[in-house]
């Protein structure tokens, strides 16, 4: 068992030199009782753009005011402690800038026995211990309430989560025990590890309430007030606290390790096995069925030192920082004011792409939007899809009925060209074949005015020449989404030379309003993400090709941490759409990039893998395997996978180079920043070019490195 108080902290305070403190204020409050608690408040002094955190200054501040209030207790001059924060703020955990500098494992440590050390304190006050959740608590945050003994929360909280397993942590002061012996194994899980790799998801008071984390919910406008009534009915026996969730003998029996098999099946299924904190938290959920609270405290100390200490944990805080920060200050992006104002849209095309376009724009501008096709039956399919997927939002209670009549009435769909007259923005979604966008665009040009903005969704193909025909080909951009539309954050804005900067400002302002990330590309094949995984794609079936199995090519990517194996990537993007992918790039840069004929039968058949009946792939299809074989009979020779991952991570690092070195985008951020939020790439990895560094991809191929320093874990 570890005694805390047999530890020298001091070793903590290279991190909290310019630390901005969040203060623990004390004052009594005499309850209608005439029991006194002694109220602590949280309060950095910032306004609400800097909630309260909790680095070392802080912790060890709090530990002072806990040891003052258990001296008066033990007095008889309190009857019990109670903890908020300043307004709609109580706190969002650990300073993360600050746990990215700390120089070893040892400090890790001793930053984990600190937050166990102080928060702790809650439960050895002498008397009963209160957190009143006043709003955003993140972390830390939350683990303040998990050791206390009660905890009441504001009705209007929004963001309460522990989202340590998404920045490559895992919850490290309690609560990956506390949480799971509060409120079951499931509903932990789903908190502690599930959330999280959802895109970070934050649950509100009701959900909280609802799993037994908070023990009430209490109106927003007289929260403290409330907070402090329910307080003084627990202290006097009034109120009864109930907690139905709270695991039993049964569940820890019969359900906790089916809940852990399951989930760990899950991640590896979804995941893979690179990422280390999903599963560092799930072996910390899985023992806390049996052990006690200092063993598991003892416990996440490791971890989180472990963790900390790692490359990977490095790697989530500079991806963490690209999407907080640069994606919000795009590179090279022109002055806002240059930006022309969007009043109605154009959609070219009402399939499947076109529509997502479509019912996006309808919801985020709330302007018209009329969509066009080759014929009536056409428009009049896509027409009916979008407004399919008004009722179902309304359904589902994302809008109301209002809202929906009114995104309904906002839409049309037309063959007559002429109703395109008043559009400022005009967006093609047609078959990716140059001729063809070139057509419509000339077409469209018609009848629009010279202002308006025509963007090209194209992956691959040149911008510049699907402009080339124009009166006025400055107005046209790329606008590159991701699939599916709604979901991924990404655009890629691709300024060919001909764009003048008042389409660009105004695809820049476009993206912001659509609510995604958009990073400026100059015109080259592919922009980035589709660049990148041509590369991996090209690699992956050139490697097939030549004799390797289908199954070695996936060993040799396993170690990148990708999202899925470049073949089930292959039958999610449609083998035709990967094998137009593979040809434009093949014939940009013959020398670097593979055109595979067997893709293309492969196209044919359909599919790589044989199904069961959940859709689930269980092996790779005979006639594909036939197919390759007929491909690299008595050509090439087969690749280990060591050989191949090699091969993959040099010919990854020579292209970002080149990339840069082209001037594709700004810098090396930006390519990691399309790569995570257009093609999934994993945080714990930082991108891709974190990874080519660490690896020695970088050194080996152009005797640099991305990043100065390495972005790698101490010892």
């Amino acid at each position: 068992m570890t005694d805390y108080t047999t530890i020298d902290f001091s070793d903590l305070e290279v991190l909290s030199a310019d630390e901005v403190v969040t203060h623990a204020y004390v004052r009594d409050v005499r309850l209608r009782s005439g029991r006194v608690l002694a109220l602590i408040t949280l309060d950095n002094g910032r306004d609400h753009t800097r909630p309260n955190t909790l680095g070392p200054a802080t912790l060890l501040e709090l530990s002072r005011v806990f040891d003052e209030l258990t001296v008066r207790a033990s007095a008889g001059e309190i009857a019990a402690v109670g903890l908020t924060g300043k307004p709609f703020i109580l706190a969002a955990g650990a300073d993360l800038s600050k746990v990215s500098e700390i120089p070893s494992k040892d400090v890790a440590r001793k930053l984990a026995q600190l937050g166990h050390h102080v928060l702790g304190k809650q439960a050895q006050l002498g008397v009963p211990s209160f957190v009143f959740i006043n709003g955003l608590a993140l972390g830390g945050g939350v683990e303040i309430g998990l050791n206390a003994d009660y905890r009441t929360i504001d009705a209007a909280t929004a963001a309460f989560a522990l989202p340590e397993v998404f920045l490559g942590l895992i919850p490290g002061w309690g609560g990956a025990y506390l949480l799971p012996n509060l409120i079951g194994i499931e509903n932990a899980l789903k908190v502690v590890i599930e959330n999280p790799l959802k895109q970070n998801r934050m649950l509100t008071a009701p959900q909280a309430f609802e799993m037994g984390i908070a023990d009430a919910i209490l109106p927003s406008a007289t929260f403290l007030e409330e907070s402090l009534r329910w307080a003084d009915g627990v202290l006097s026996g009034a109120i009864r606290v109930r907690r139905p969730h709270q695991p039993g003998k049964l569940e820890r029996l019969a359900t906790w390790d089916v809940a852990i098999g399951i989930a760990r099946k899950s991640l590896e299924s979804r995941i893979g096995t690179v990422p280390k904190s999903p599963y560092a938290a799930l072996d910390l959920l899985k023992a806390a069925k049996n052990t006690t609270k200092e063993q598991g405290f003892a416990a996440e100390d490791e971890a989180l030192a472990e963790l900390i200490a790692g490359d990977q944990f490095q790697a989530s805080i500079y991806a963490f920082n690209l999407v907080q920060k640069r994606a919000k200050r795009p590179a090279g992006a022109p002055e806002k004011s240059l930006a022309r104002p969007v009043t109605r849209v154009g959609v070219l095309g009402a399939g499947l792409m076109a529509s997502q376009f479509a019912l996006l724009f309808l919801r985020r501008l709330q302007v018209p939007v009329v969509i066009t096709d080759l014929d009536q039956a056409r428009v009049d399919k896509g027409l009916a899809y979008i407004r399919a997927e008004i009722t179902k939002l309304a359904d589902k209670g994302r809008i109301d009925g209002d809202e929906a009549n009114r995104l309904s009435a906002l839409l049309t769909g037309t063959t007559d060209r002429t109703d395109f007259a008043g559009c400022d923005w005009v967006i093609e979604a047609v078959y990716e074949e140059l001729g063809v966008k070139q057509e419509v665009f000339a077409d469209i040009e018609q009848y629009v005015s010279p202002e308006a903005i025509l963007a090209t969704n194209t992956s691959s193909l040149s911008v510049e020449r699907i402009g080339e025909k124009l009166q006025h080909p400055e107005r046209v951009v790329g606008f590159h989404f991701f699939n599916p539309v709604a979901v991924m954050p990404l655009v890629e804005v691709v300024r060919s030379p001909a764009t003048d900067e008042a389409a660009l400002a105004t695809a820049m302002a476009t993206a912001a309003k659509l609510k995604k990330n958009a990073v400026i590309t100059r015109d080259t094949p592919g922009f980035v993400v589709n660049r990148i995984l041509a590369k991996v794609l090209g690699e992956a079936m050139h490697a097939v090709d030549t004799g390797t199995p289908f199954e070695t090519v996936d060993e040799a990517v396993r170690p990148f941490g990708l999202p899925m194996t470049p073949f089930v990537l292959l039958e999610l993007v449609g083998l035709k759409v990967g094998a137009h992918v593979l040809d434009t790039h093949a014939a940009a840069f013959p020398d670097r990039f593979f055109r595979s004929e067997s893709l293309h039968r492969l196209a044919d058949l359909g599919h790589i893998y044989e199904k069961d009946g959940k859709g689930n792939a269980k092996g790779v299809d005979k006639r594909a395997q036939r197919i390759v074989a007929q491909q690299h009979s008595g050509k090439g020779t087969p690749m280990a996978a060591a050989e191949l991952q090699r091969r993959i991570e040099d010919g990854l690092a020579d292209e970002v180079h080149r990339m840069l070195e082209d001037q594709v985008v700004a810098a090396a951020e930006d390519i990691d920043l399309c790569l995570i939020l257009g093609a999934g790439y994993p945080f714990q990895m930082g991108g891709l070019t974190p990874y080519l560094d660490r690896c020695g991809a970088s050194e080996r191929v152009f005797g640099g490195t991305f990043h100065t320093p390495v972005l790698r874990g101490v010892e």
